[in-house]
């Protein structure tokens, strides 16, 4: 397939998390085209094994270049930690760019030197959250949550239910208590559930989303690349989900999205 500079962007995650990407994205270059895949006959990820995820990672990507994809964004922590650098080296004609937790610009931050870190157990088990730490906190306390549950709630459209209010504040508390200023995002799901983190930790913790931090990437890489959309008009966004394409579509509004094309893979 021929690609050009407005061919699309491609972008996936285990479920609708890497939206919130992908809404950073479209905000940054509103003239790119965008085709987004949501796994959600597999989600969540973050409890399978780096093998599986690793596998999963490149079935989708290779469907994404069969769409025309010109550049694949992993919108997914677990899958960016199982998979990127593997990728990277199966697929070096191919430019990614993966999520990795903010660690270095929130330990910068903190005043406290208490950092708090909500992601999965498969992006804290991976080599880069390890390495990011080892690198960028040895002076800062950095504690972590999984929240287990919580993506499952996202992927259901209850985001401000008891359920997602009980796993936040179950995960936040404890580190309110011990000083906590600064609270990294690590998982693409967790923006969606941002009115309910800042109502449990109030204006003294400063939030990092890291959506606006890929989009300046991507749009980094893609002017480097000169692969940047050459398009007056702006991009078309579609989106595939292994799962039920129905639900899907319903669930885009309470994300905050209009009624894109969904379709089911």
């Amino acid at each position: 397939m021929s690609l050009s500079n407005n061919s699309p962007i491609g972008i996936f995650d285990s479920g609708v998390g890497g939206l919130s990407v992908l809404r950073a994205i479209h905000a940054r270059l509103p003239n790119e085209n965008l085709i987004y895949f949501a796994d959600q006959a597999r989600v969540p990820y973050g409890s399978r094994s780096l093998e599986e995820v690793r596998a999963f990672s490149e079935e989708i990507t290779r469907f994404l270049l069969s769409k025309g994809a010109k550049f694949i964004v992993v919108a997914c922590n677990t899958a960016s930690a199982a998979a990127l650098r593997w990728l990277r080296e199966s697929m070096p004609e191919i430019s990614f760019v993966g999520m990795e937790p903010a660690i270095k610009p929130a330990t910068e931050q903190s005043y406290s030197g208490v950092v708090g870190v909500l992601a999965t157990p498969a992006t804290f088990q991976g080599e880069l959250y390890n390495s990011l730490i080892t690198r960028f906190a040895g002076n800062t306390t950095v504690l972590q949550d999984t929240c287990a549950g919580l993506v499952e709630e996202i992927e259901r459209g209850a985001l401000d239910g008891d359920k997602a209010r009980t796993i936040l504040d179950e995960a936040l508390r404890d580190m309110l208590d011990l000083g906590l200023d600064t609270l990294v995002l690590g998982c693409t799901h967790y923006p969606f559930v941002m009115p309910l983190i800042e109502q449990i930790c109030g204006d003294s913790v400063h939030i990092i989303d890291p959506a606006p931090a890929v989009a300046r990437q991507v749009e980094f890489r893609l002017v480097s690349e000169n692969a940047k959309s050459t398009q007056d008009a702006k991009g078309k966004i579609q989106i595939y989900t292994s799962g039920d394409a129905k639900s899907l579509a319903s669930l885009l509004p309470k994300l905050g999205f209009q009624n894109f094309p969904v379709a089911k893979i």
